[in-house]
């Protein structure tokens, strides 16, 4: 009699690196991935001794009952994430958390994403252009080694662009000079997703703010918690206090006070290196143990 293989719940089913410095991974979530909508996250955590780890969703499919993440690893539990594998389990998976996006059909829509950003946008653009907007989309990096799901991005754009900051792909600059170009080039754009680092999104929204373009922002990498417990998500918008895992994470962008956040975003950079330091000297420990 033949067996069928069952996947456990938060079992690792695909993990793979993107580029150098990003990798994805696909999680067996059944249940979840039936509620996953685009803008939302969930919350990982490894272990019983894991920090819960917030990372927006990059895609979902409830037939075949995945989420999948996409992330950098930077400190110590990124870092523990990054070096699990392919039929790993972790303790939890969390979510769907947060709002999820407002999807309307204004008419011309755009996505722009810089770093993790670009996977962040692809949900997001593919509702929008399910939803029958026209669909602009704009991805930026450093490099093109650091570029990921232009295939996939192409697939669901009605026009694509790819910025890179030394050229070696595409349009040689940032994705905001694109934006700019096509405006200029009277293109009428009813509203921009853009997610990426804070110095993009906060060009991006400076730029559109001129020319009174409607932009929405994610500011879910200033996230601890997840739940507004800890209060470390506090964003100034609009001069309101909000906390971006429960109030966000997507907020008008011409009312988000960037600099406040980009300050906030620096608030544990010492202990994030020193628990990253900790860990790294235990697995080399481990490893010449074994």
């Amino acid at each position: 009699m033949s067996q069928t293989k069952t996947t456990l719940d938060n079992t690792i089913v695909l993990k793979k690196q993107l580029t150098p410095e990003i990798f994805l991974m696909k999680f067996s979530v059944p249940l979840l991935a039936t509620k996953a909508r685009a803008g939302q996250f969930c919350v990982i955590r490894i272990d019983e001794q894991g920090e819960r780890i917030p990372l927006t969703f990059a895609d979902f499919d409830p037939e075949e009952g995945t989420i999948s993440i996409v992330f950098q690893p930077i400190g110590k539990s990124t870092m523990q994430l990054a070096d699990l594998n392919e039929g790993d389990r972790v303790l939890d998976v969390i979510g769907p958390l947060g709002n999820a996006t407002e999807i309307e059909k204004p008419g011309t829509v755009m996505v722009i994403g810089g770093g993790t950003g670009i996977a962040c946008v692809y949900p997001i653009g593919r509702a929008l252009k399910a939803a029958g907007n026209e669909l602009i989309s704009i991805i930026g990096a450093r490099t093109e080694q650091l570029l990921f799901w232009q295939d996939e991005l192409n697939e669901i754009s009605d026009e694509f662009v790819i910025t890179t900051d030394d050229g070696s792909k595409g349009h040689k600059g940032f994705v905001t000079e694109e934006l700019e170009r096509l405006i200029n080039e009277g293109r009428k754009i009813d509203i921009v997703f853009a997610i990426g680092p804070a110095v993009m999104m906060r060009a991006v929204a400076a730029l559109t703010e001129k020319y009174n373009v409607k932009t929405v922002v994610s500011l879910n990498s200033v996230m601890v918690d997840g739940t507004g417990m800890c209060g470390a998500c506090r964003v100034d918008v609009g001069g309101k206090t909000r906390f971006v895992c429960v109030d966000g994470p997507e907020f008008d962008a011409h009312k988000v006070n960037f600099k406040e956040l980009m300050d906030r975003q620096k608030q544990y950079i010492e202990e994030e290196k020193e628990a990253l330091g900790k860990y790294q000297r235990e697995k080399h420990q481990c490893r010449c143990a074994g």
